[in-house]
């Protein structure tokens, strides 16, 4: 750098590549106090994050969940927003949990997290064997590819993930 110092934050950033850590995504603390906020004004969505929390074994607040809907599918992601090695390894177990249970047709704990019938698991249960549940590993979480060639089966996926964006108040694509 032509004898120039760097600046601590790409000190800190470059440190942080180094040691292998991912730095935290920018604004999280914004995002888990606006969350916060939002469950002290709706307690259904104060409800949602307490059973997500019971359910999923990660603070709802401090993570956050991507539903995309995919033209064979979809896809449910859930990271934590800052480094946290028990965290990841608690959001990895519970995907791994809920592809075995999805894959047998169970989707209790959608219906406990949400406190009713979620939309499109119904259709869901009944062409269990028509779709594929894989979990993908991530930085900060995991995620649970949901695939399928059936159209029906499809259609079932997406109402499922947009009601799962709904009550989460979640995005379709990361960083949303």
């Amino acid at each position: 750098m032509s004898g120039r110092c760097m600046p601590p934050s790409v000190m800190l950033v470059g440190a942080a590549l180094a040691c292998g850590c991912a730095p935290a995504p920018e604004g999280s603390a914004d995002r888990a106090s606006t969350r916060r906020a939002e469950a002290a004004a709706d307690s259904e969505f104060a409800a949602v994050q307490e059973r997500g929390h019971k359910a999923m074994g990660v603070d709802q607040y401090t993570s956050s969940h991507v539903f995309q809907p995919l033209p064979d599918g979809g896809r449910i992601e859930l990271q934590r927003d800052v480094v946290d090695s028990a965290g990841r390894a608690r959001i990895l177990a519970h995907m791994h949990e809920i592809s075995r249970a999805f894959a047998a047709g169970d989707f209790s704990v959608p219906g406990f997290v949400h406190a009713r019938a979620v939309p499109g698991t119904a259709v869901m249960a009944a062409k269990r064997t028509a779709i594929s549940y894989v979990v993908e590993s991530l930085p900060r979480g995991g995620a649970l590819r949901l695939k399928t060639a059936d159209s029906s089966a499809v259609e079932a996926i997406h109402r499922f993930l947009a009601f799962q964006r709904m009550d989460h108040r979640a995005g379709a694509h990361d960083g949303e």
